[in-house]
């Protein structure tokens, strides 16, 4: 009997003690939308000032994928980069470049002007809101052009935030062998399908990837080096390039773990730098004086 109350007297002090320590602090959402403006702040510190802008579009995707596909599948991996290297990621964006799809159901397709208005006012925003090292993470091949000149145009009046873009990284050494020509395997082919069927397998219709055709048509006869905007509707008036039906999961896997370390790699690398907005600031402050650059 003794021997029980000793028991149960233990057994509770134990829980009072438990009760009174503190629990570790758990650590804030990667969603930006999910924060509470307390645990934003604390987000930001936490990130090192670090955040992630994924960047999708909508647009047609073949006959078997969602309009929405490029930003489901970037949202996929910068969450989960997040949750392995901590930054913030900000909310649905899909404000970029697809004038080539106009002509499908579905694309939104925001002025040039505004493209560029929008992403600009965007990324002060999130500077603002301490974000002073913004990674725009690409998942829309229509983007390549515009981004790489959006963060170069940062030069053309001083930010106290840096801007770099991730680019698409979904191949590398040990990927599995492909079904079809990787030359025409450009959008919601083989690897794009591959890559949805595991960022989001539910809205991936295989039994319609034939339905329409995603050959290469080549209408348009140019040098190589001679650009022209009509080319990919020249090429792919489906907006389709590529074999949808030959996608796997084995593929998707590759993929999706592949763009996961390269953006996990990127975050880290950001972090680390200290001398990008350092070098910034002094171009600014040159650039104010040119005459005076020693030369």
């Amino acid at each position: 009997m003794r021997r029980s109350s000793l028991l149960s007297i233990a057994l509770l002090f134990a829980s009072t003690v438990s009760a009174q320590t503190p629990a570790a602090p758990a650590r804030p959402s990667v969603h930006w939308e999910e924060l509470t403006a307390a645990d934003f702040r604390d987000a930001i510190t936490r990130a090192q000032g670090t955040c992630l802008l994924p960047f999708g579009i909508m647009e047609k995707h073949g006959p078997h994928l969602p309009l929405g596909n490029d930003l489901l599948n970037v949202r996929y991996v910068s969450l989960n980069a997040a949750q392995q290297e901590y930054a913030v990621v900000f909310p649905e964006y899909y404000f970029g470049q697809i004038f080539e799809a106009k002509h499908e159901p579905g694309t939104v397709a925001y002025s040039r002007a505004l493209q560029l208005q929008m992403l600009q006012e965007t990324a002060d925003e999130m500077g603002r809101n301490g974000c002073k090292k913004i990674i725009i993470v690409n998942g829309h091949g229509g983007n390549t052009s515009l981004l790489p000149f959006f963060a170069q145009s940062q030069l053309e009046a001083p930010h106290d935030y840096v801007v770099y873009v991730q680019g698409l990284a979904r191949s590398g050494a040990g990927e599995p062998q492909h079904r079809s020509n990787r030359a025409t395997d450009q959008h919601a082919g083989e690897s794009e399908t591959s890559m949805s069927m595991i960022a989001r397998p539910d809205l991936v219709h295989l039994d319609r990837a034939t339905q329409e055709s995603g050959a290469d048509q080549a209408r348009v006869k140019l040098p190589e080096g001679l650009y022209t905007g009509i080319w990919w509707y020249a090429r792919y008036p489906n907006h389709y390039a590529g074999e949808g039906a030959v996608a796997s999961r084995e593929l998707g896997e590759f993929e999706a773990k592949t763009w996961i370390n390269a953006i996990v790699a990127s975050i880290r690398a950001v972090k680390a730098d200290q001398e990008s907005l350092r070098l910034q600031n002094e171009f600014y402050e040159r650039s104010k004086h040119p005459l005076n650059t020693p030369q």
